[in-house]
């Protein structure tokens, strides 16, 4: 399909093609699942809302709920105002939501709703709350949204007793289920008491019980985000995705926070268990320093395979950057790195790890796009690709090894159960990565020398 990629690059300012990235709305609906017993509204078409769930039940084979203003002719050109209103209205009278967290559109941000103002004039049942946050789909991305939708809640809800809950806040970033019960894990295992926010786990990897519940158990409750605003601090996960809404609580409720990278490795995850000791003046257990071991033993068992070896990652800024520190640390060449996420946070926090690391010749951009990245891999071939599930025709064409990792992860399952962060993440990351390599290996050796791959 890609074989047609021309190795001639040409400047391009105002054209993308094949996107690194989606649009905000993805990124806000996915936070908003991750609230308990809240319901995602998208203020816009009927097509929006469908494209934005499809989007999140391929990745997460799970459905996203999901209501809409479904926006007409008639709306589109005298505002949704009305449309807004009679939905919100009908959502809590069928679904009977807790809570509704609308986001907008292309269409009701180009027309100027003001969703604001909206929400101030509806008469809502008692006990009921309606959010919102704005996420034109023509910038940014849906790690962009992500963070808008996180800001909406804190700025709706977060609140300052003056009494402190001797809790710590934990924002893990755009991550999956399974990446989000590891950093639970972990912090349970250092003793220290916190609310996550967002929660996708038990959400979006819900257990099969045979009855369907629109809202599962799991998610950051409404009293947990109000309670954000009496945290003693909060541990802002990734720096793309984290440090707005962590910035909005900190303006808001003055509870300071502490960035920390996205904890994919032994050095952010060590990071990560070092300040959740400071907090807590704990000794690391037992547990850990074990994980961490077996890790490095799987690392060095296996260095001669990757050792050395290229390889391109592309993906969510924070992600893309957790795993690219994690390739440095086996030794590995990170060649090409890049995000479709507009940012200059990222290439310099790509670069800064490329001399950290002292290698050399490395390529980092923001707001780039996988054709981009072909036409590099073209020139300079790599060893291995890591990424979504869109980088699976460059693999082909190009007969790359190929790791899956990140968002989204449309062709296969199970994906999002398993986490890629802490030590645990790691060592699943170190052995898809030889997996990767040795499958490849046996793929084109010689029939004679297909024992001797091992």
């Amino acid at each position: 399909m890609l074989e047609l990629t021309p190795k001639e690059i040409a400047e391009r300012t105002a054209l993308r093609i094949n996107p690194c990235k989606t649009c905000q709305p993805v990124g806000a609906m996915y936070c908003a699942l991750g609230v308990h017993s809240c319901m995602p509204h998208s203020h816009g078409s009927q097509g929006c809302v469908s494209y934005h769930r499809t989007f999140l039940s391929r990745h997460f084979k799970e459905p996203a709920i999901a209501s809409t203003s479904s926006f007409t002719e008639g709306a589109s050109v005298f505002g949704g105002g009305s449309n807004l209103k009679t939905g919100v209205k009908n959502v809590f009278e069928i679904y009977d939501p807790e809570m509704i967290a609308v986001h907008t559109t292309c269409l009701s941000e180009t027309i100027g709703d003001d969703v604001g103002s909206y929400i101030l004039d509806m008469d809502l049942p008692e006990g009921k709350t309606v959010v919102h946050c704005n996420t034109p789909s023509y910038v940014g991305s849906h790690i962009t949204g992500f963070y808008n939708m996180m800001s909406g809640f804190i700025n709706y809800l977060s609140q300052k007793s003056g009494k402190s809950n001797g809790k710590i806040g934990i924002f893990p970033g755009f991550v999956n289920p399974g990446d989000i019960r590891e950093i639970k894990k972990i912090t349970e295992l250092m003793g220290v008491p916190y609310i996550m926010f967002p929660d996708q786990s038990g959400v979006m990897d819900a257990p099969m019980t045979g009855t369907y519940e629109m809202y599962p158990k799991g998610g950051t409750t409404q009293d947990e985000i109000i309670s954000l605003g009496d945290c003693e601090k909060v541990l802002a996960m990734g720096l793309l995705t984290s440090l707005e809404p962590a910035n909005m609580l900190q303006r808001k409720c003055k509870v300071p926070y502490e960035m920390l990278p996205l904890p994919i490795g032994i050095e952010a995850t060590d990071q990560f268990i070092m300040e959740l000791s400071k907090i807590n003046q704990t000794v690391v257990p037992a547990a850990l320093e074990e994980e961490r071991g077996q890790l490095v033993d799987v690392m060095l068992d296996a260095h001669f395979y990757y050792f050395g070896k290229t390889c391109a990652i592309f993906g969510d800024p924070d992600t893309v950057l957790g795993l690219t520190n994690l390739v440095l640390e086996m030794g590995m060449i990170p060649k090409y790195v890049i995000t479709g996420t507009p940012g200059e946070a990222f290439t310099r926090s790509a670069n800064a790890l490329f001399e950290k690391f002292g290698v050399k010749d490395c390529e980092a951009k923001a707001a780039a796009d996988l054709f981009e990245l072909h036409q590099w891999i073209k020139n300079s071939p790599v060893d291995l690709l890591i990424g979504s599930s869109y980088g699976k025709q460059i693999a082909k064409a190009e007969d790359i090894p190929f790791v899956r990792a990140g968002f989204p992860v449309l062709d296969r399952y199970a994906h999002s159960y398993f986490p890629i962060v802490g030590y645990k993440g790691a060592l699943r990351m170190v052995e898809k990565i030889i997996d990767a390599l040795l499958d490849h290996k046996d793929r084109m050796c010689a029939d004679e020398d297909m024992d001797l791959v091992m």
